[in-house]
């Protein structure tokens, strides 16, 4: 009997093999978009027998998306795709930008973000945190109907008691505050910024709390996004979190730049609406009224709308409003960020947009402060360099600003840097704007960055010795991932 059981033991396993094989190539065929990624798994299920299998369960499947929908599901949506019903009558949205260049790209951004296009909106920039924190605890000092705070590290540090102290002293006066930091972004500091939040009253909560140590940079599902709402009708976003790295005041030990941004004008509630729809599936408090959602008169020229992407949603807004911009582009596209990990689609587009004639020139620190990431960025730059793309690394300190502009017509600002972990797997805000004046502010303040940056040559990434190569080539491969 036992000599029947060996020699059936092979065919036993061979065919659970088989079958968890099918299955998880039925799965690769119905869930992987890309051909070459589904062609690659399949491979390596029926080539590596088990082996195979587990390795795709445990890095094949995106359970972002699987465990946002089951959030969903279970607790509402995470972000509202459509301009919630407290917005006021008098946003009426702009149709088109008929007859302008970038009439389709308006058109495009109807159709992926469903928000309208708000006119009447005005823009101040700030380059660093000394600019930016004081003009934001001010704008909390002058709060007289509420305060909405949503940030992804929110540090515990000179810069971060600063804006508790001002948070409370607007708690004391009978202004309603709600603070939402993110569950990894709360932990930086040794001591978590929330408690002393609310120790002072503050209300606060936290976006997906977890036990994961803040140590470990690539963990997934975050809420990314910073955005500041005064009383409903002055807003604060951008790049920038709240901690005194970017505060050069306080003479930190590794500073850094960014961009952050005053936004007055109906955009405003586009800032609001996310906030409100994350505080809602945070804390099931519902933010409505006139409290929070005032009218909003028009304050400027600029034309801009909200753009949200997530992990929670498959249709890749940020991703395609960017492909868009890359393909209207007629004369000059401007991009900086501090993580650059493109895929096939975004590289591809870059491509065109040089070999068009477009002038694309891409801003990236020298030093970046996640090597693996700088390691697979250096194994893409080659390509891009090769058909005309002007790739430049600007010196230290390191600069996290995130900025695209096209043509100085268009701008692209906020939260969302140009890697998977943005695009895909991370809670984001960007706003798309259109007016060439605030566009032309933006493109002198990158060619400001370029006077100092060092242009990078196919023969500076051509003269990388081997090792160097095999090692950025291998963190390319885990670019999906960082």
């Amino acid at each position: 009997m036992l000599d029947l059981r060996t020699s059936l033991l092979p065919f036993l396993i061979t065919g659970v093999d088989i079958v968890v094989s099918v299955v998880a190539s039925v799965h690769v065929i119905l869930y992987k978009r890309d051909t070459k990624s589904a062609i690659g798994w399949i491979g390596l299920i029926w080539l590596s027998p088990i082996l195979g299998t587990v390795v795709y369960v445990l890095l094949g499947i995106n359970r972002i998306n699987r465990r946002a929908q089951y959030m969903r599901r279970g607790g509402g949506s995470l972000v509202t795709h459509a301009v919630g019903p407290y917005l006021p009558d008098i946003l009426d949205p702009i149709p088109s930008l008929e007859g302008s260049p970038l009439d389709s790209l308006v058109q495009l951004g109807d159709r992926v973000t469903q928000w309208p296009l708000l006119a009447g909106n005005e823009f101040e920039i700030f380059d660093g945190g000394d600019q930016a924190y004081p003009a934001m605890i001010q704008a909390i000092e002058a709060a007289t109907r509420s305060v909405a705070l949503c940030t992804y590290i929110f540090n515990n540090d000179r810069t971060g008691r600063l804006f508790v102290d001002a948070l409370a002293r607007a708690v004391a006066r009978g202004v309603e505050v709600r603070v939402l930091i993110d569950g990894v972004g709360a932990r930086y500091s040794w001591r978590s910024v929330a408690r002393s939040l609310r120790k002072v009253q503050v209300p606060t909560a936290e976006f997906l709390p977890t036990l994961v140590p803040v140590w470990l940079p690539y963990f997934n599902l975050r809420n990314h996004r910073k955005i500041l709402v005064v009383d409903g009708t002055v807003g604060f976003t951008g790049g920038m979190n709240i901690l005194e790295e970017y505060h050069w005041e306080m003479r930190p030990l590794a500073p850094k730049r960014d961009l952050h941004f005053r936004v007055g004008g109906p955009a405003v509630s586009h800032l609001q609406q996310v906030f409100a729809d994350d505080w809602a599936f945070c804390s099931g408090e519902i933010l409505e009224g006139d409290r929070w959602f005032p009218s909003i008169e028009a304050a400027g020229e600029v034309l801009a709308r909200g753009v949200i992407d997530g992990p929670d949603d498959d249709r890749d807004n940020l991703l395609n409003l960017i492909l868009g911009g890359l393909a209207c582009a007629k004369s000059t596209v401007e991009i900086a960020t501090p993580y650059f990990l493109p895929d096939a689609r975004l590289i591809s587009a870059l491509e065109v947009a040089a070999l068009r004639g477009v002038q694309v020139d891409i801003l990236l620190p020298s030093e970046n402060n996640h090597k693996l990431v700088q390691w697979a960025c250096m194994a893409q730059l080659l390509p891009l360099v090769e058909v005309g793309c002007r790739v430049w690394f600007s010196p230290p300190p390191f600069d996290h600003t995130k900025l695209m502009t096209v043509d100085q017509s268009w701008a692209f600002i906020g939260s969302a840097n140009l890697d998977p972990r943005s695009l895909r797997l991370n809670f984001e805000f960007n706003l798309e704007c259109y007016g060439v004046e605030f566009a032309t502010r933006l493109h002198q303040l990158f060619q400001d960055r370029l006077r100092d940056a060092v242009p990078v040559t196919s023969d500076v990434l051509n003269a990388r010795n081997l090792p160097i190569k095999l090692r950025d080539g291998a963190a390319r491969l885990l670019s999906p991932y960082l």
